[in-house]
């Protein structure tokens, strides 16, 4: 009876995964394919406004266009990448399929004329708009749309950044701090290791990075050999990171908050929003802050592969890249958090290495990934992120950083929908089995061992 139970069980994993293989290859195709053709307009878009400095003069109008397109036809696209977490935590109402070429655009307009945001907002909603799209025809039911959303979003992260195997963790860890959904593991990793692959053969423009920096033991010792005192160091910096983290979410947050609460009028909201930065712009004399900011138009400056020199960065270009991305984002221009994130771990990172007395290189690479573990609450992802952006030697160094740096956090994100199950304390919810951020947020900013201060 035992070997009938165990037979039957890994036949019917078998076929459960035959099935996500399957299932998963249409929408790779589809989605790796969209983020290709993202990623080349996002290229041509930075390129033409490099080519027309004045273009960042229009940035007004181009708000106006943004906002209103989404008011007038948008409907639900405008919750972004929440709504696609509200929809694998309680499926039901499905992902808008207007949502994909919407956002696309919105960031696209975005970056042409000098917001500053990100990519890997549009792909995630992309990679969501897609599989929900994918699950009109597929009829998966409520478990397995769930799962095709995960797919979706592993998807889309893993293709726009050249990182497959953090897509697939990311997509899982994202939802809730506390605890991960397996059931959707493999199949994620399908999605993710496919759309890269489609991603690629379009020849979609990536960022390479490399550390020269020689750590530990080298050859002829260990790979992960740990030096004790540049543990320290990281630590020491790991806690800033975490911080600064805590900062950029709820100044996103807050500038939203600000905007919607003395801007009654929505399409004057991005108005006055690219009027400040335009003066900002004009007051710190450099444009360095405008768009992704992974590189500059002469190569000079302040930007994210610059970071990574020991002259490459200012004490405060962190904050800037920080202040510029609240506001566009706040505002209600299109795009993502997770590149303006990379910037602000950077260049923190070139600061605290002189701080510090460590290795630029490293602890720029370090900032880069643990900033961002520290807003998204997704410290596992971004571990195995370093290893496939820097290398896997470091390893050890980029799990230290990204760990404290989502310690030092505390409850918050830039995802309002991520739902918290067990606290970061290690304590269980009490009368609730889970709760957003927003939620959280909304109640009382402090906490205490998982209890509300009095």
């Amino acid at each position: 009876m035992t070997s009938r139970l165990r037979k039957n069980d890994h036949i019917r994993l078998i076929l459960f995964t035959l099935k996500w293989f399957l299932i998963t290859i249409p929408l790779a195709l589809l989605v790796g394919s969209s983020v290709a053709f993202f990623l080349h307009a996002l290229e041509w878009a930075t390129a033409t406004r490099w080519e027309n400095p004045w273009l960042l003069y229009l940035l007004p109008i181009a708000g106006i266009f943004i906002v209103v397109v989404y008011h007038r036809v948008g409907g639900e696209s405008d919750g972004g990448n929440n709504l696609i977490m509200d929809r694998i935590h309680e499926p039901g109402g499905g992902v808008p399929r207007r949502m994909a070429p919407l956002v696309l655009v919105g960031t696209v307009v975005t970056h042409l004329f000098g917001g500053s945001a990100g990519r890997e907002g549009t792909a995630v909603q992309m990679g969501g708009s897609i599989a929900s799209g994918l699950d009109r025809y597929l009829r998966l039911g409520p478990d397995g749309h769930r799962i095709l959303l995960t797919c979706g979003v592993a998807s889309g992260f893993g293709a726009v950044f050249g990182t497959p195997i953090t897509g697939a963790i990311f997509a899982l860890e994202v939802l809730a701090i506390g605890r991960m959904r397996l059931q959707a593991l493999v199949p994620a990793l399908f999605a993710a290791l496919m759309g890269d692959i489609v991603c690629h053969f379009w020849n979609a423009p990536h960022t390479y990075y490399q550390i020269a920096t020689e750590i530990g033991a080298g050859a002829s010792g260990p790979i992960f050999a740990l030096d004790g005192v540049l543990a320290l160091k990281v630590a020491i910096a790991a806690v800033v990171f975490g911080l600064v983290a805590m900062l950029f979410s709820e100044a996103c947050h807050t500038c939203q908050a600000l905007f919607r609460k003395y801007i009654p009028l929505y399409w004057m909201r991005p108005v006055v929003a690219a009027v400040i930065i335009i003066a900002l712009t004009m007051i710190l004399g450099t444009r360095d802050y405008l768009g992704l900011g992974v590189e500059t138009a002469d190569g000079t400056g302040v930007s994210i592969l610059n970071a990574f020199n020991e002259d490459g960065a200012d004490t405060f270009s962190w904050f800037w890249k920080l202040l510029f991305t609240a506001i566009t984002i706040g505002a209600g221009f299109k795009g993502g958090e997770v590149t303006p994130l990379f910037f602000v771990g950077a260049t923190l990172g070139n600061t605290m290495a002189w701080i510090l007395g460590a290795p630029v290189e490293l602890m720029a690479a370090i900032g880069f990934i643990a900033v961002f573990a520290g807003a998204t609450n997704t410290p596992l992802a971004f571990t195995i992120m370093g290893g496939e952006l820097f290398g896997a030697e470091y390893l050890h160094y980029f799990a230290l950083g990204s760990f404290i740096a989502y310690i030092s956090s505390g409850h918050s994100g830039i995802y309002l929908s991520q739902r918290v199950v067990v606290w970061k304390s290690g304590k269980p919810m009490e009368g609730e089995s889970s709760m957003t951020l927003r939620k959280l947020r909304n109640n009382r900013r402090g906490f205490t061992g998982g209890k509300k201060k009095d």
